[in-house]
């Protein structure tokens, strides 16, 4: 694995020093996406990736977020993630809560139903723009990019993503079953942290 280049800030990094284990199986199910970027790295071409969930709201957010910080974590270049439903709703407010407990600076740049949020990992880098859109909306690119499904129900109901040159099913558990009870912002913390080892393991494995 790579030796870390790149400052992210402070909270962030000691974030990745508690990270999960990723296990053998988890590693066979992300292997895909190791490949496909490795791909387009070696052909020097844009890695674009679009993690898609039914509502864009919660885990779909997270992977966007965390596989965009671990490309700048680990200097792998022309790596731009996107997130995308089935349908709009909003970005969950507890992805947003867990998010700056990871040690994310967010700013919320709207209000309404759908809020829009500007995600920062560190200094200097663009900000990730958060905000809940279906997978095929203008924000997101519409050729040549992975189609990484986060969620099982998202992954059956679309068997089709236009666009898509590669499907990968990387589907997670969602923490919203736990909403409104008392292991909910635990259940979120959980969810983001294996998340994050996952897209840590992904883009450490990348060879640059």
């Amino acid at each position: 694995m790579k030796t870390q280049t790149s400052t992210l800030f402070t909270e962030i990094q000691q974030t990745l020093s508690s990270l999960p284990t990723v296990s053998e199986e988890r590693k066979q199910v992300l292997q895909p996406l190791v490949n496909y970027i490795q791909e387009k790295l070696n052909n020097k071409e844009l890695i674009n990736l679009n993690f898609i969930c039914t509502h864009n709201s919660r885990r779909s957010h997270l992977s966007q977020v965390w596989a965009q910080t671990m490309a700048y974590h680990y200097q792998i270049p022309n790596v731009n993630t996107y997130s995308g439903g089935t349908e709009a709703t909003a970005m969950n407010a507890t992805v947003v809560t867990t998010l700056v407990d990871n040690g994310f600076q967010i700013q919320q740049l709207s209000d309404g139903t759908n809020p829009i949020y500007a995600v920062k990992y560190a200094d200097n880098t663009s900000s990730i723009i958060g905000f809940s859109k279906k997978y095929d909306n203008d924000f997101n690119p519409t050729s040549a990019f992975g189609a990484i499904m986060t969620c099982s129900q998202a992954d059956e109901g679309c068997p089709f993503i236009a666009g898509a040159e590669k499907r990968v099913p990387v589907t997670y558990e969602d923490p919203k079953l736990y909403d409104g009870t008392p292991l909910e912002k635990e259940k979120y913390l959980e969810r983001s942290l294996q998340i994050a080892a996952e897209m840590h393991y992904v883009f450490s494995t990348v060879k640059a």
